[in-house]
């Protein structure tokens, strides 16, 4: 258990521990009540020995996104009941519906975007298990401009993915406010570094489409999306990130680009899931490939340049598996 995360989980013990003993005080004889302060008790014991977060049959830590979910969790998983087994996949089930509800619904052209000035844009979402620590979002604002994200957060698994999810509810919240792109991404750090653990952070890139053909960039810490020029001009430009990940400092402040697409340009956007795919040589996919392949599919619709991102990853890896999120977007001006 890493030190730096000890404090917060204690904090979060005694908090419980305070509720408890407040219900319990309400309802005489609640024995699921005298349970649950007996286990936290227990708990922050363990937390005074040096024994918290490790499994109690055999001795090895205890995956952290199970921490975070529950902090009396006192065995790892090649240790657990048949009963918690059960309702543990039953959780996860639950997990990945709810995560898959969060998703753009297909391909879209949103209100107000489409026709000659509009834009169109695809997706692929591709956890490697149950739930995802990836984020991907179209979201409509007002007078008629869109919102369209990528982001990537750090870590794998349940921790990941309920911090996804509590990104996406941030973000959502903030663009209906309004407010200037750069203040949007400094506020949702601020939001998401005060309400983490300290080592939870989130590449992302948040870009606002208009009708005009600008789209307003601000990257934190995300890789570079490529704008694939058209015109039979062959060329990409990278936009690299202007900002650290957020949430990596509650005090973080954002700037913006602008970059205008022609007719038929289109703005690629992916997670490192992508970049980072090996081959059974060891070698990396790696962004120069993907600006390659990104130039010959240049007169594709959206939804065809994913799929020829992910038909030329699958060749690329072969029979090596997945090892991370994959996440992959086009945002196409009609």
């Amino acid at each position: 258990m890493e030190a730096t995360a000890l404090p917060i989980f204690r904090d979060q013990l005694l908090d419980r521990r305070q509720k408890l003993e407040t219900a319990a005080a309400t309802l005489r004889g609640a024995t699921d009540v005298t349970r649950l302060l007996q286990e936290v008790d227990a708990a922050l014991r363990r937390m005074d020995i040096g024994t918290f977060g490790l499994c109690e049959t055999c001795g090895d830590a205890v995956e952290t996104d199970r921490l975070l979910a529950d902090p009396l969790t006192r065995f790892c998983l090649d240790h657990l009941t048949i009963t918690e087994q059960r309702a543990l996949e039953e959780d996860l089930e639950l997990a990945s519906r709810i995560q898959r509800e969060l998703l753009p619904r297909g391909e879209a052209r949103p209100g107000g975007l489409d026709g000659p000035n509009g834009w169109e844009m695809a997706y692929h979402y591709q956890p490697l298990g149950p739930v995802s620590g990836d984020y991907c979002d179209l979201i409509q604002g007002d007078g008629g401009q869109t919102y369209f994200l990528v982001g990537d957060v750090a870590g794998h698994g349940v921790a990941a993915a309920m911090l996804m999810s509590h990104l996406s509810a941030t973000l959502r919240t903030l663009i209906s406010v309004g407010l200037p792109l750069s203040q949007l991404i400094e506020r949702a750090s601020r939001v998401f570094c005060e309400s983490t653990l300290p080592n939870h952070y989130a590449t992302l890139v948040c870009g606002r489409a208009s009708a005009s053909g600008e789209i307003e960039i601000c990257n934190a810490g995300h890789p570079p999306p490529l704008v694939v020029r058209g015109g039979g001009r062959g060329e990409t430009l990278r936009l690299d990130a202007t900002g650290l990940p957020i949430g990596m400092f509650c005090s973080e402040s954002f700037t913006s680009q602008t970059v205008r697409l022609e007719h038929g340009e289109t703005l690629l956007l992916y997670t490192d899931g992508l970049l980072e795919t090996r081959n059974s040589s060891g070698v990396e996919y790696g962004i120069e490939r993907l600006a390659a392949l990104s130039v010959a599919a240049a007169t594709l619709d959206s939804k065809s340049t994913v799929a020829a991102c992910l038909g030329d990853l699958a060749s690329f890896r072969g029979a090596v598996p997945s090892t991370d999120d994959l996440t992959i977007m086009a945002v196409r001006r009609l």
